[in-house]
């Protein structure tokens, strides 16, 4: 069982998390992809091509990025082959995955999680700052829906009014950044802890229908308190002098 808090503190944040973690999220991420595809009807290139869209696109938006270590998709045995394997079976075997109506609403959010988790740890053990590790951790949690929605025509979903998406990557980040490198959590339980947040976010919003607004215009509210406080000021001076 994996230690609680860490016996170094920061110092083992240089360690970084399991390999088959980065390959789960590949897969999931991959599911998501050709449940879109079965919804869209798409043929099994537009299969295959979601599977690797939604698996590998997030990682790779993250490694152009950073321009560090290794590009996970180019140097994995497993990474390119099994989200092919996805496509294919995915195209051949669409029937399970009807079973269940909210299985791509899970599927999605919970690849979300991990790739944030993935971003902001690999961005943790190359000692980025703070503000950067988060942004890597939600570049590569949105990166693969992202280009989803942009090779599908479709106005990214992080750019639409919707239930939490995009905050949803930036809270998972967040958590797992200041519980490892603040809180000296062990990374097991602050990756936990980064999924709960995510995920639970998600839900949350979906749950009290919570949208993020659209045609915010706070102009009429500064300039009316700007014009007030302007006025009293005048009011104060005539009286004084």
């Amino acid at each position: 069982m994996p230690e609680l808090f860490s016996r170094f503190g920061p110092e083992t944040a240089a360690v970084s998390l399991p390999a088959w973690l980065d390959l789960l999220s590949v897969m999931v991420g991959a599911v998501s992809g050709i449940l879109v595809a079965r919804e869209r009807r798409l043929d099994m290139v537009g299969f295959v091509g979601l599977a690797m869209l939604c698996g590998l696109g997030g990682g790779l938006v993250r490694d152009m990025i950073m321009q560090v270590g290794d590009v996970y998709m180019l140097k994995s045995l497993y990474a390119i082959p099994s989200t092919v394997g996805i496509g294919i079976a995915g195209f051949y075997f669409p029937t399970p995955f009807g079973r269940f109506p909210s299985i791509l609403e899970w599927t999605d959010i919970t690849a979300v999680g991990l790739f944030a988790l993935m971003g902001t740890d690999k961005a943790i053990v190359y000692g980025t700052l703070p503000c950067s590790a988060i942004l890597m951790g939600t570049l590569t949690g949105i990166g693969g829906g992202m280009l989803r929605d942009v090779f599908l025509g479709d106005v990214p979903r992080i750019f639409r009014p919707s239930n939490y998406y995009a905050l949803c990557a930036v809270a998972g980040s967040t958590v797992y950044y200041a519980l490892v490198m603040f809180a000296w959590l062990g990374k097991p339980w602050a990756a936990v802890a980064c999924l709960v947040a995510t995920v639970g976010l998600r839900r949350w919003s979906l749950h009290f229908n919570v949208v993020s607004q659209a045609d915010v215009d706070l102009t009429p509210r500064v300039t009316g308190g700007v014009r007030r406080i302007t006025r009293r000021v005048r009011r104060s001076t005539r009286r004084r002098g």
